[in-house]
């Protein structure tokens, strides 16, 4: 994938911002990081890049 790092910059503003002004809690934040971590480790990853690489894809090609 090649933009994943600005895809992570962007979703470390959003959880930012969500911890900042939406009234996230640290440990939700930190549980649905090891959610991610623990998820990367599955037989489902190669999907959900699959999908992802399809959304960016759908997107930049507007």
């Amino acid at each position: 994938m090649s933009v994943s790092v600005p895809l992570v910059l962007l979703m470390g503003v959003a959880v930012f911002i969500a911890l900042r002004h939406l009234g996230l809690r640290l440990w939700q934040a930190i549980v649905c990081t090891l959610f991610g971590f623990l998820l990367a480790a599955t037989a489902l990853a190669p999907d959900i890049r699959h999908v992802l690489n399809g959304l960016l894809d759908l997107a930049t090609n507007r």
